[in-house]
């Protein structure tokens, strides 16, 4: 079978709405504890799309194996060439490849719609989160200790980001 990496579909937003509902009843990914259905997706996905920002899906022959999209860090004017993103794969394929492939599909979008800057805020104990963002070229910049909480016990948030270019000046 043969990964692609393509824009996402409403058709997608049932698997992406499945792939999200683990990530808030499972892990500490997601600081969310509500799930989602597909409309919520495909409302979400059309949202995005229709602002300018990617969501992308990687899939095989048969099925989407993960998503992820990009959107303004803050609101505020002086952050416009700065994004936040997020990367979610289905728990079945982690570790196999389909989150980096995401990620790189991103950044290359990210650097084509000449953005700055890519912050990812990942959860302090999540290891493997960090390990591929940091192979990718992200840094850590900031810890910030006990700023959420799931599941009964606090959560610390680790901020890295990656440059996209090397411009002086905007």
């Amino acid at each position: 079978m043969t990964m692609q990496i393509r824009n996402a579909a409403a058709g997608d937003a049932a698997t992406i709405a499945t792939i999200y509902n683990d990530a808030v009843l499972h892990t500490t990914a997601i600081w969310n504890d509500v799930t989602v259905d597909a409309d919520n997706r495909a409302d979400w996905i059309a949202q995005r799309q229709a602002q300018g920002f990617p969501v992308l899906v990687a899939c095989d022959d048969t099925q989407v194996l993960g998503y992820a999209s990009y959107a303004p860090f803050r609101a505020f004017d002086g952050y416009r060439l700065t994004v936040e993103h997020s990367v979610y794969v289905d728990a079945t394929r982690r570790g196999g490849g389909t989150g980096r492939k995401l990620m790189q599909a991103l950044i290359d979008r990210a650097r084509s719609d000449g953005l700055h800057v890519m912050v990812a805020a990942i959860e302090a104990g999540n290891a493997a989160s960090i390990r591929l963002h940091e192979s990718l070229g992200f840094g850590q910049t900031a810890l910030m200790p006990q700023v959420g909480q799931k599941f009964g016990r606090w959560l610390d948030l680790a901020m890295l980001q990656l440059r996209l270019d090397d411009r002086a000046a905007p």
